[in-house]
């Protein structure tokens, strides 16, 4: 990580003496670069999609995953709670791939994580209708597409957020844990929602306008933009799904 903030150091450097010729075709590079990073990120989004409702329509997948409580809803098997907490697990292991640039790792990694995040994801079929998470899911692509937008067009250096916003989301980890096995709580759960939507927001932001310094430190280096691209793609792809469930939680419609 520390190596590739210093890359990133030099990269802004190097990209304020260019002069104003290059700065065209430089640009013209970032935004492929970028559109590289949000096509990945929709083919995720469209696997991960795909496994959960196929997950959530097979008997024999949701009998190994889920089982009925006796107030009539539904549990985690010992299996179920494997693929709960897999996705979180794989985003801690993904800087380990990050520090590496390694394409093939990175490509690997970022298809199976959203493969086990759609299987981790089938229990929302069985909790909320599929009006609200579809709609839903078109109100989060709105706000991420707004919210990207400003990260890449506004000129407040977000670069101090990372650490703020990184130690936040722990802390709703944390916090989310024990009210799913402790407090158990609605009003707790509504108020970590509330807190992600504003959370999550906030890192997309801050993403990509790192994205942004992270395509002039790799500039000469194909093999190092192309796996960044899986990169990137991965961690707008969690903050994407973050948003979405905080949002499904406060305002979707149960079954």
């Amino acid at each position: 990580m520390a190596d590739i903030d210093g890359q990133i150091v030099q990269g802004q450097s190097k990209a304020g003496a260019k002069d104003s010729a290059k700065a065209i075709p430089m640009d013209k590079g970032l935004r492929n670069f970028l559109i590289g990073i949000y096509q990945k990120m929709a083919l995720g989004l469209l696997v991960t999609g795909g496994m959960a409702w196929a997950v959530s329509h097979s008997p024999l997948l949701l009998g190994l995953l889920y089982q009925r409580t006796p107030d009539g809803g539904f549990g985690y098997t010992l299996l179920g709670y494997v693929f709960l907490f897999a996705p979180l697990a794989l985003s801690f292991a993904s800087n380990m791939f990050m520090s590496r640039l390694n394409v093939a790792a990175m490509a690997i990694f970022y298809w199976l994580f959203v493969a086990v995040m759609g299987v981790s994801l089938s229990s929302i079929f069985l909790l909320y209708t599929g009006m609200s998470i579809a709609s839903m899911f078109f109100v989060t692509a709105a706000a991420f597409g707004g919210v990207s937008l400003l990260g890449y067009t506004t000129k407040v250096n977000m670069s101090g957020w990372g650490s703020f916003l990184s130690l936040t989301v722990l802390g709703m980890i944390i916090a989310s844990v024990v009210n799913v096995f402790f407090l158990k709580s609605g009003i707790m759960d509504l108020a970590i929602s509330a807190i992600g939507v504003v959370v999550f927001s906030a890192l997309i932001a801050y993403k990509t306008q790192w994205l942004k310094q992270v395509y002039y430190s790799l500039e000469n280096s194909y093999t190092g933009l192309a796996a960044m691209t899986y990169y990137g793609a991965l961690s707008l792809y969690i903050s994407f799904i973050n948003l979405f469930l905080s949002l499904l939680r406060i305002f979707g419609s149960r079954r």
